[in-house]
């Protein structure tokens, strides 16, 4: 009996690209629900592998789905879905960690560049009124790219494209990943730090890249701030509980922090919690805060091929998993 597909999300309006990519070897049911305890326990009961972008996977979820084999989570991160219940059920975890790769580097020196260059600082002056002197800005944020240290924390597929683009653009580039091979930093032309703290101490400029998990949740806290350099600039375009945003609030205020760059925020969407003072101090136009502080909303993935590339490559490992006896990209439950 051929598996079964279930898209809960309503993200498509038809199944041609699953269709293409299953080839008749599965059913591809499509729905639309805001979370999966609204789907019919017929769909659940029928279902082999699960797809999912926003939902969150429990383990009452799980129980719902006495056939479930897999389920694909279509992006990078995997913090949405209980690992070890799926684990013990016997049911695979998979995620897409190839796409969107160029996207968020590009977004995350994007970030870096434009706290560094005082783009916003001069574009916030401009549009007062009265506008500011036709003049430059004197603001710590801004320093020539060669002087700086880039200090990249996980060094995976996203990180290394950030490398190879601060070092383009003239930085120095150091990076701390205990995952990575010896050589990793000589195969790119890079600099290791022999641990975290050493890595924070010399970053002008801290981009995060880690996957949230028991170990890197809260990793970017109070004290690590404090050991950044003055004036240094921070970027998370990973996950939000990676980094405190509270102390981030802390060391922007008191000028230790020149500025930051987050794509991320720890509760997503923000206004589904409670609103962290940083996110309140920005939509009130702080002006302690003005040209110092970006925010996009977990959108650094995002372009047209992005997209076309979650959907085809989300459908072809659910492919692997199901169809194959060589499933791809697994994520095992100990790495929480």
């Amino acid at each position: 009996m051929q598996p079964t597909v279930l898209y809960p999300e309503g993200m498509y309006q038809d199944d041609t690209v699953e269709q293409a990519v299953f080839a008749g070897g599965a059913r591809v049911v499509m729905r639309r629900t805001t979370r999966l305890a609204e789907l019919d326990d017929a769909d659940c009961a029928a279902t082999d592998g699960l797809m999912i972008f926003r939902h969150h996977v429990s383990a009452a979820d799980l129980a719902r789905f006495p056939r479930l084999r897999a389920i694909v989570r279509m992006g990078v991160g995997y913090d949405r879905i209980d690992r070890p219940a799926a684990a013990a059920r016997g049911v695979l975890v998979c995620n897409v960690p190839d796409y969107g790769t160029t996207e968020v580097a590009d977004h995350a020196v994007a970030l870096a560049l434009a706290l560094r260059r005082g783009l916003l600082l001069h574009h916030a002056a401009q549009r007062r009124d009265p506008p500011a002197p036709w003049s430059v800005i004197e603001d710590p944020a801004i320093r020539r790219a060669s002087t700086q240290t880039f200090a990249i924390l996980g060094l995976g597929r996203i990180g290394t494209a950030v490398a190879l683009r601060a070092r383009a653009f003239g930085h120095r580039v150091v990076f701390f990943d205990p995952y990575r091979p010896n050589g990793a930093e000589l195969a790119l032309g890079i600099d290791r730090a022999p641990s975290l703290e050493a890595l924070l101490e010399q970053a002008n400029t801290l981009s995060i890249h880690t996957p949230l998990t028991r170990e890197t949740r809260g990793m970017i806290d109070g004290a690590a701030l404090a050991r950044l350099p003055r004036g240094a600039v921070v970027v998370n375009t990973a996950r939000g509980p990676i980094l405190d945003v509270d102390a981030l609030h802390d060391a922007l205020r008191d000028g230790h922090v020149a500025g930051a760059g987050l794509d991320v925020l720890p509760i997503e969407p923000p206004d589904s919690g409670p609103v962290p003072r940083l996110l309140a101090a920005y939509r009130a136009h702080a002006p302690w805060l003005e040209g110092r502080l970006i925010i996009t909303p977990h959108s650094a993935f995002h372009t047209p091929e992005a997209w076309a590339d979650i959907r085809r490559k989300s459908a072809e490992t659910m492919r692997a998993a199901l169809l194959t006896n060589r499933p791809q990209n697994v994520i095992a439950p100990e790495d929480d």
